[in-house]
This record gives structure tokens, sequence and C-alpha cells, in this order.
């Protein structure tokens, strides 16, 4: 049965830096083609934790050297990345499309995620942004208030403020386009995150995780499933343990219960199996085909095989 999809791409799928993002979005262009070539209706979603970073770092060296620069807010950055990112993603996916002959037409939007501005996460960031730094060097943004964490055993990052998605603007913008058979690229960074003030949506301080936008999306659009698309094709248990297990099924409760035994890394896996929970419990809409939502995690390239089961780990209602 073709599928309404939402698709939350991985780092993995673009890369560290603009001449590896340019590589991986060829990459990532040909698994998503795949998918729209066998009748699925798309919406891509993307992070950009490396490049909000990356971002928002240039524009603070440019204001100490010349102070007619402004220091941007995080929610510029983040709509800056968007573009860029999404500059890369259209064309490939326009080159990948017009060379399968498909007419399908694509496009970024500039995407504006709704927050609580009471919401907790404003009082503890933990969203990693930028790249990995060393202890040494995360102590010395440490001791200049700038909030840092060590990020699933990888390294030292900067981190900032994560609120969960409540709304997501241009919600009816991307159901219009899929209506006219187009995929959209939105909330990409998992958007840029804003709220209502005096009559008018306005930027906040936070990075949203791109997956619990992307699960909001999905549930807003009436999708049928949710990919998140990540560096492992299945998600496991006692993860580099003895007694590890990969896992193709994952019902809500059992996903619960796992997450009560701090089985999934609070850098890593956590926020995609969390996000899953999200989808799956979400109402259905009436734009979705299919009886119950399915949330799949697995990789980039397995990503047509586990939308027919053969692969990655399906999460459930039960």
């Amino acid at each position: 049965m073709k599928k309404r999809i939402v698709i939350a791409l991985g780092g993995n799928a673009l890369g560290d830096n603009l001449k590896e993002q340019m590589a991986a979005a060829r990459i990532t262009a040909g698994a998503i083609v795949d998918l729209a070539e066998a009748g699925h209706e798309i919406v891509v979603v993307h992070g950009n934790g490396p490049q909000v970073g990356m971002i928002e770092t240039a524009f603070e060296t440019a204001a100490r050297a010349d102070p007619h620069f402004p220091v941007l807010p995080m929610s510029v950055c983040v709509a800056l990345s968007q573009g860029y990112i999404g500059y890369d993603l259209q064309n490939t996916l326009r080159k990948e499309l017009d060379g399968r002959k498909l007419k399908i037409p694509v496009a970024t939007i500039i995407t504006q995620v709704e927050v609580d501005p009471g919401d907790k996460a404003f009082e503890n960031p933990t969203k990693p942004i930028g790249g990995f730094m060393s202890e040494a060097e995360a102590g010395v943004l440490r001791e200049k208030g700038i909030p840092v964490m060590e990020d699933a055993g990888r390294g030292w990052r900067q981190v900032v403020a994560s609120p969960k998605p409540v709304n997501i603007i241009e919600a009816d913008t991307i159901r219009t386009m899929l209506a006219a058979g187009q995929i959209p690229i939105a909330a990409g960074g998992g958007g840029v995150p804003v709220a209502m003030r005096d009559g008018q949506y306005r930027g906040m301080s936070a990075v949203i995780d791109k997956d619990f936008s992307a699960a909001k999306l999905a549930e807003l659009i009436g999708a049928d499933m949710l990919i998140i698309l990540t560096a492992v094709e299945k998600v496991a248990i006692n993860f580099g343990k003895s007694s590890q297990k990969w896992l193709d099924t994952l019902t809500v409760a059992e996903a619960e219960k796992y997450i009560a035994e701090d089985q999934f890394a609070r850098g890593s896996m956590l926020p995609k199996v969390q996000a899953s929970i999200s989808f799956v419990k979400s109402p259905s809409r009436g734009e979705s085909r299919a009886e119950s939502h399915t949330a799949l995690i697995t990789l980039l390239s397995k990503a047509r095989d586990g939308i027919e089961g053969k692969t990655g780990t399906r999460i459930t209602a039960g």
C-alpha cells in the first residue's frame, strides 16, 4: 500500500561540513527517490547539529573581529541552516528524480515550530550543537558560562535548550504540497523555534530535536509512517555488551519499559525511540490511509527494505 511518510534524516545522512554534506546528499537522494519511485508520498526532515553550531560560531567570530557584525540569535541560525542544507538536498533530489524520468517537484520550506516558553527545557540545556571537542576545550567554554556536555561517549559538545514542539506553523503548506504531488523538505534542524508574543511568532533561543519535530509533523499531516534514519540498522538493548540484542519490533509498552531501564543513550537513540512513541500514540487524522501509526528506525540505505518489513526496528501500538 502506498504510504504518506515523514523521513527524519540523521547526521550521518548529511556529513559534518559543506564538502561532506554535498557528497552525503547524493547518497541520501538516491534512498529517498527509491521511496518516491515506489509511489509513496514523502516529506523530508533533517538535522543540523554540526551546521547550526558552525553558523553560530562564524557570526560570533565575525562580531569579535568587527563590532558592526551582529551576533545572530539561535532561531536565525536555525533558519540559515534550513536554507543551505535544503539547497543541497533539493538540488540533489531533483537531479536524482530527473535521472529516473520522475517529474516530481521538490522544494525547501523555511519551517517555524511553535514551542511553549514555559517548557522546563529552557532551564536545563541538553541539545548538542556544533562539532565535538576535548574535555579541556569544553572546560574553556564552561568557564565562559556556555553549557557543555559529554555526548554519548563520542566527545564533548556545546548544548542549548531543546523544548518539545507543540505545533508546526507551516503544516497546511506542507499538506498542500503533498496533495500536489510534490516533495517538501521541512522542519529542517527541528524547525525554527518560535512562540507567540504580542500577536506575532517570535524566535526563541533553542534548537528543537528534529526527531520530535518529525513526529509532530507526521501527526499533523496525517502520515502513515515515521521513518527515523540513523547510524545503525536496528535498535538494540544492552548495547555494546555481550548480551546485546537487536530488536525487530517494539511495542509502545516495551519501549517505555526499556526507557525506564535506561537502555537507550540520551544523546543518541533515546530521543529517536521517544519520538517514535509520540507518533505511534498520536491520534490518526483524515489523510492517513493506515489503520494505525507505525514508526521505523533503521539505516538510510535500508529504508526501502524497512518499509517492506525486511529490516529495521518497527515501533507499533501493540
